[in-house]
């Protein structure tokens, strides 16, 4: 997104729908990051707790 974008963005649609979007890819990558943190984690407790938990459904645990 560069520059003219963003001020067209701003000029059709207003201000604070421009910061949502803005906000929103920004985070994109954070919340992909955490998600995959969270998983890992959940993969480690499992794994000390001698719990398997089936990787295709994450409510199943065998």
């Amino acid at each position: 997104m560069d520059v003219n974008e963003l001020i067209s963005l701003v000029a059709n649609n207003g201000f604070p729908i421009a910061v949502a979007a803005y906000l929103l890819i920004r985070l994109e990558k954070q919340i992909a990051s955490l998600s995959n943190s969270i998983n890992k984690l959940n993969t480690i407790t499992s794994a000390k707790l001698g719990v398997i938990i089936d990787n295709n459904d994450s409510n199943k645990v065998v």
